[in-house]
């Protein structure tokens, strides 16, 4: 299949009477992994919202694991979140503005509004503007609000919810449609990202930090003899980052805080940056990850996901008491729970379904040891096993009074991944299949395998063999 696909929350929102192609809902693209296995789809995402960890979020975020096109992608999402991480865009898109009103003369009086759907402004008088805002921002349907005076200036971007459109606005969005779809998938242009040299993000209060202060203080020594000044930044920095080579993101990074924005800034700056906004989306979010390594054929732990609290019976069914059900974005064994009973398993599932639409479950497999492979744009560059705390089936062990305890660690040569004897456990799961599709930056990934698996997944990424 190689046409267009219409994603919507409830088939209402855009009935398939109403367009000549085939209309999904987002909750049956989600549970259906393999619905376009002939083809390659262009996907036009129209869920009643992109808010993180949505269902609009993740079939978007999914449909890139699936080698599916897609609009709008989850960086144009989290893009147009917050006007920090789109200001970038103002002074072109203000230009044009500006430009558009003096050609027609247009004079407003007091704050407007432009609806733009599919690069197509409904006010014909704006039409180069549309057709630069969607160049910029690939979304479907774009409301802008825009101050008037001397000089216009855009105060704020939106997605619209098309649930929300009225006075002609649903059917000025449907015929934008089908002029969209008439032509063929353009990707947006590239934008040119140089390189430069660095600062590190780091939180003095982190508890569980990825680098400890004397980690950072180590690289910085190293760095100076090869004439790099290591500068720590904090979160109160963003303004200023602007002003260094490059960034290195040693906070514990989610999407849904400053982390991301320093990222996504460092890159609208062309500035090298670890991790880059796009390694950050995709390897946050263990189900993105799934759906990837189910994509390429890769053993995994057997998994169920869940969408609702009616989702628990199959779980149970499938994957049997114990069994582990994890937050897509949790780090350092938080948000990762085993449950042993049905009544703790509804507990847990009731919530952690009130921060994320989707839970992973999966069989409870112990093992001894994660493997980490640590590798940056697609070269692996350690290899080591991260132990259990003693007396816990992970290797953090979170207590209820805040505190934590770690279990050990053991590093390898890359050459001699295979050289411990090592015991065979329960799961099996392959590491690091295609590491470029997860990003482009460095990449850290806990694994549980025999160490010949490991080994040949480390050859495997350096010679970027297909899986």
């Amino acid at each position: 299949m190689t046409g267009w696909v219409i994603l919507v929350d409830q088939p209402k929102d855009l009935p398939n009477a109403e367009t000549p192609h085939k209309v999904i809902t987002t909750s049956e693209y989600l549970a259906r992994p393999r619905l376009f296995d002939m083809g390659r789809p262009k996907l036009v995402n129209l869920a009643r919202s992109y808010a993180y960890q949505s269902k609009g979020y993740y079939a978007s975020l999914l449909a890139e694991a699936r080698g599916h096109r897609v609009m709008p992608t989850v960086e144009t999402m989290l893009e147009l979140r917050e006007t920090k991480l789109y200001e970038h865009a103002l002074p072109k898109l203000e230009d044009e503005l500006n430009r558009c009103a003096r050609r027609a003369d247009f004079q407003p009086e007091g704050e407007f509004k432009l609806l733009v759907c599919f690069g197509i402004a409904r006010d014909p008088r704006f039409e180069s503007f549309g057709r630069l805002l969607f160049d910029w921002f690939r979304c479907p349907a774009l409301e802008v609000n825009v101050e008037s005076g001397a000089w216009l200036s855009i105060e704020r971007i939106r997605p619209r919810n098309i649930t929300r459109l009225a006075n002609g606005e649903a059917s000025f969005l449907r015929e934008s449609l089908h002029q969209h779809t008439k032509r063929e998938w353009r990707d947006p242009k590239a934008r040119t990202v140089p390189k430069y040299d660095l600062a590190v993000l780091y939180d003095p209060n982190e508890k569980m930090a990825p680098s400890s202060p004397a980690s950072i203080k180590h690289m910085a020594r190293i760095a100076e003899r090869l004439s790099v000044d290591v500068e720590p930044v904090t979160r109160r920095q963003l303004s200023e980052i602007a002003e260094y080579d490059g960034l290195f993101i040693r906070e514990t990074t989610s999407i849904d805080n400053h982390t991301y924005r320093f990222a996504r800034r460092a890159w609208q700056e062309g500035m090298p940056v670890i991790d880059d906004p796009i390694s950050m989306i995709r390897c946050t979010n263990k189900v993105f990850l799934m759906e990837l390594l189910a994509q390429h054929q890769v053993a995994t732990p057997p998994t169920v996901m869940l969408a609702d609290i009616g989702d628990i019976p199959k779980a149970m069914d499938e994957l049997a008491l114990p069994l582990v059900v994890k937050i897509p974005d949790g780090s350092f064994s938080r948000g990762v729970h085993k449950v042993n009973t049905p009544e703790e398993f509804r507990r847990v599932a009731d919530e952690l379904f009130e921060e994320t639409d989707l839970l992973l479950t999966q069989k409870f497999l112990p093992t001894e040891f994660d493997w980490r492979v640590g590798v940056l744009a697609g070269e692996p560059l350690f290899v080591c096993q991260y132990r259990m705390a003693r007396g816990h089936w992970q290797i953090v062990k979170h207590r209820p009074d805040g505190s934590s305890h770690e279990g050990g660690f053991r590093t390898f040569e890359l050459d001699k991944g295979d050289r411990p004897r090592l015991h065979r456990h329960g799961g099996q799961r392959q590491p690091e299949p295609r590491a470029r599709h997860r990003g482009p930056g460095r990449q850290g990934r806990d694994l549980d395998a025999p160490a010949q698996v490991v080994h040949r997944a480390v050859r495997a990424v350096a010679e970027r063999r297909e899986w």
